[in-house]
């Protein structure tokens, strides 16, 4: 249950992002195709993230981890060509898609319930 539950807030952070952001830069068509770039997105987080993260270790040193935001504005990119109806404008578009979605997502992260209030 609380797995469905962030992948649902997750998408409403997607979407929630591409709100705020120019409709010409960043395109979700429907809150499906945000629930498929969820999907996606945790699948590259959580298996290729970490891959190149390791393999760039130099470059994160040398830059003090801000290299990351490569590395994220990079998998934003490829989830892009992964989805259909999520478009994102260019790297630097998604760079900043990045970095408003984790605002956004630690935001909404801020009022989901603690493990405590439910169970599961």
């Amino acid at each position: 249950m609380r797995i469905i539950m962030r992948w649902l807030l997750y998408a409403l952070a997607i979407i929630i992002t591409a709100y705020l952001l120019p409709t010409e830069a960043i395109f979700v068509q429907s809150f499906f195709t945000a629930l498929v770039v969820a999907v996606v997105l945790g699948f590259l987080n959580s298996i290729i993230r970490p891959i190149l993260i390791i393999l760039t270790l130099p470059i994160q040193l040398l830059t003090l981890g801000l290299f990351t935001l490569v590395i994220n504005a990079a998998l934003v990119m490829l989830a892009s060509s992964l989805v259909h109806g999520f478009y994102v404008k260019s790297f630097g578009w998604a760079l900043i898609f990045s970095l408003v979605l984790s605002l956004v997502g630690a935001a909404i992260n801020h009022f989901e319930p603690k493990k405590e209030e439910y169970q599961d």
